[in-house]
């Protein structure tokens, strides 16, 4: 008797992997979503973390303007996170996990 295997799962899976495949431009508050900020931080979204912050962000020139020092330890005392780079990191991380699981 014949087994039968449904790999619509798996098909997906690979699919959604494949969409990931080279370079892609993602916005930050797509990797920094809601969901994400507000898990990791007192705060409901990106722009309520920047907005605390008190630092002028009005665009990527005044985030690059920040001195990384003082983004760090805003970062280190509102979120999970010690730094910068491993809020990114994890929210990254979440990011692509959700891709992949897109549909299953």
């Amino acid at each position: 008797m014949p087994i039968k295997i449904d790999r619509s799962g798996l098909d997906r899976l690979i699919k959604n992997a494949k969409e990931l495949e080279g370079k892609h431009q993602v916005k930050m508050v797509d990797v920094l979503n809601p969901e994400f900020v507000s898990a990791h931080s007192k705060f409901d979204d990106l722009e309520s973390l920047f907005a605390a912050s008190g630092f002028k962000i009005d665009g990527p020139d005044d985030f690059a303007a920040i001195p990384d020092d003082q983004w760090d330890a805003f970062i280190t005392a509102n979120t999970d996170f010690d730094n910068w780079a491993e809020m990114q990191k994890a929210g990254h991380l979440q990011y692509v996990s959700g891709r992949l699981k897109k549909g299953l």
